[in-house]
């Protein structure tokens, strides 16, 4: 008797990027990847996580993909449901809102011990952080937006040298970048956060605390506003 044909879905298409040949333990390798893909953007928020293709693309079995999966769940970038299996973490605008406030709150207690500690390295890593996004704005790249502005905002705050006040900061950060709200920035928009950006670098040049807190205060209020525009299909209701 002849077996029936395999009719199997396809891949999906963002599995495919995960790199499989990393060092590591299979769990991390794992979890790694999928972070990694998740924060660039191919896999978008309410994008279904399917075991068995992801052990496929690591040939492994599905326990290292599901431990890796437990990690991402406590991290917030993946969602379980009994029945409908895992997804890539979705938002709803509250919640978004909400992050944003976190990061708010996280990221001025950073930059308020940050200035009076940055040396001129941190200097360096600053300006050379805030020319790249400068690039990256002028030449309409908006993932290059997003990598650029992260790295500007750590660049800002790592001289604090508070490990866990950093990495709750990253976590919180890592959530919302799924949405990768600055593809939907308008020109004026744009315009304006960055200036909030070259006010938030000469201040902190400056090692002017008070005028580094009100440039960052003023961002994160036009950020709030960005959440506010954001098209409600790219979010949960």
């Amino acid at each position: 008797m002849t077996s029936p044909p395999n009719r199997r879905r396809p891949v999906a298409g963002w599995i495919w990027q995960l790199a499989a040949d990393r060092p590591g333990t299979m769990h991390e390798v794992i979890r790694d990847e999928l972070r990694a893909v998740i924060l660039a953007g191919p896999a978008r928020p309410g994008m279904p996580i399917n075991v068995d293709d992801v052990a496929q693309r690591f040939g492994a079995s599905r326990i290292p993909v599901r431990e890796a999966l437990k990690t991402l769940i406590g991290e917030g970038l993946v969602d379980h449901e009994p029945r409908a299996g895992y997804r890539v973490a979705q938002l709803t605008r509250t919640e978004l809102a909400e992050l944003y406030v976190v990061r708010e709150a996280l990221e001025s207690a950073a930059l308020s011990t940050a200035v009076g500690s940055a040396s001129a390295e941190d200097d360096a890593r600053v300006a050379a952080a805030h020319d790249a996004l400068t690039s990256a704005i002028q030449e309409h790249d908006a993932r290059g937006h997003h990598v650029h502005s992260r790295r500007l905002h750590f660049a800002l705050a790592g001289p604090c040298q508070m490990r866990r006040l950093l990495g709750m900061l990253e976590t919180a950060w890592n959530i919302t970048e799924p949405l990768q709200p600055m593809a939907h920035l308008s020109h004026e928009m744009t315009s304006s956060l960055h200036d909030d950006h070259r006010l938030m670098v000469e201040a902190f040049h400056a090692r002017d605390a008070a005028a580094l807190l009100a440039a960052s205060s003023a961002h994160y209020r036009r950020l709030q506003e960005v959440v506010a525009s954001l098209p409600a299909t790219r979010l949960r209701t």
